[in-house]
């Protein structure tokens, strides 16, 4: 059984755990907490869980308030709502469907007998989700049917590949799919695309710690390939750039960066095409990689890219990746110091008509000079872009630590946005 508890307080979390784990010892139990992480997202519906319990009350909300939101969801779990004796708030909750616990409920056979009603409602309905014409339906991305995987909408389309917000049932989250849009596809260059998810699945998987997506799943469906990955709700660095950052922001944004690459170089890998796209922002402030589809993992004998072959995205690559030339952990801090200079200025710093004018321009044009409020970065920004990789730093932790510093020097108490 799986339960998702909405409340704040947590001496009650313990008390719901302790009693769920007692009548159930392999239960397990997710905590939302409503003060610190807001409302559920729009399109969640709860399918992985058995039963959603929430607090009567807490600082700033009801939980009465957000049963008659959540009931509206058509498809949503089972809602249990704590009503701390308050008869009036049990009768509407029972009205929009929702089951009812009083305090005392915690310590009796109430409790137990109302989780289990829920779980028996929650198999009806997963079963008819499951076999239903409508049900599978909604576990169609595109041409491929993946089971398990409830299709919210369509995010984005590339050459290849289509990116789904869904829902996982086993992960009892939201999730986003990358799914290609034939598995016999080749890309340009002659790629096969199934290959391509093989290695970013192995590269991901073997990356330890947070400065990666998480990827949950592969598969093949209807001669789709498909990953399964991390949803990131606030976006991506590219979004956020479009509201202005402080010096401050865009120097921690930077470090955040220079630690993610000294983890994923760590493991032998070199991510190859690093632009704001591909950093994406969780909830908790901290930021995450993603796009290791070019990647190159010294451990796998795959290189899906030949010697001579350029490839990324032409405002973010070094001159040597540009030009085809051999690349090492360097290059990606290039394309770093070419993110800090945009977050900066709200530009990017080499500009042309056609992506081979750019190229030329990031071998030839020299260093960009940053506006004099921000001189105390242009070290690090010299450092990062310079034209030979040997004037760059010897490694990400080298970078890491010289914008830490950087950023720890920096006394503007009351600086505006860049």
């Amino acid at each position: 059984m799986r339960v998702l508890l909405i409340e704040e307080d947590a001496q009650r979390c313990a008390l719901v755990r302790e009693r769920l784990a007692a009548w159930r010892p392999q239960a397990q139990l997710a905590q939302h907490n409503p003060v610190r992480r807001g409302a559920l997202a729009a399109e969640f519906l709860a399918q992985g869980f058995d039963a959603v319990l929430l607090a009567a009350r807490w600082p700033g909300g009801s939980g009465l308030a957000w049963v008659r939101e959540l009931a509206a969801r058509e498809g949503f779990a089972p809602l249990v709502l704590f009503t701390d004796d308050d008869a009036e708030a049990a009768r509407s909750a029972q009205a929009l469907g929702a089951y009812t616990l009083s305090s005392a409920d915690l310590d009796h056979e109430t409790f137990p007998r109302v989780l289990a009603a829920a779980e028996q409602r929650q198999a009806h309905a997963r079963a008819l989700w499951h076999t239903s014409g409508s049900g599978r339906q909604t576990q169609r991305f595109g041409d491929a049917f993946i089971r398990g995987y409830r299709c919210v909408r369509r995010l984005a389309g590339g050459r290849s590949t289509d990116l789904y917000l869904g829902e996982s049932e086993r992960a009892g989250r939201l999730v986003v799919l990358k799914v290609a849009r034939d598995r016999q596809e080749r890309e340009e260059g002659g790629v096969d695309v199934f290959r391509r998810f093989l290695q970013e699945y192995e590269i991901v998987q073997r990356i330890a710690g947070s400065a990666v997506v998480r990827i949950h799943d592969l598969g093949v469906s209807d001669e789709h390939a498909w990953l399964v990955m991390e949803y990131f709700a606030r976006g991506d660095l590219r979004r956020r750039l479009r509201a202005p950052l402080t010096a401050r922001e865009a120097l921690r944004y930077a470090a955040a960066i220079a630690r993610a690459l000294a983890s994923i170089h760590g493991s032998g890998v070199l991510h190859r095409d690093l632009k704001p796209g591909n950093v994406m922002l969780r909830d908790n402030g901290s930021i995450a990689l993603i796009d290791f589809g070019m990647s190159k993992d010294e451990s796998l004998t795959l290189d899906l890219t030949d010697t001579g072959t350029i490839f990324g995205t032409p405002h973010y690559m070094s001159p040597e990746q540009g030009h085809g030339e051999p690349i090492d952990a360097r290059s990606d801090l290039y394309s770093l110091g070419i993110i800090l200079y945009e977050m900066l200025t709200r530009e990017k710093p080499f500009r042309a008509e056609n992506p081979m004018a750019i190229v030329y321009k990031h071998r030839k044009e020299p260093v960009p000079q940053l506006p004099a409020k921000y001189a105390p970065v242009q070290p690090v920004l010299e450092r990062l872009l310079a034209k030979s990789p040997e004037g760059r730093f010897a490694h990400a932790e080298e970078a890491a630590l010289a914008i830490e510093a950087t950023l720890k020097g920096w006394r503007s108490r009351s600086e505006a946005p860049a």
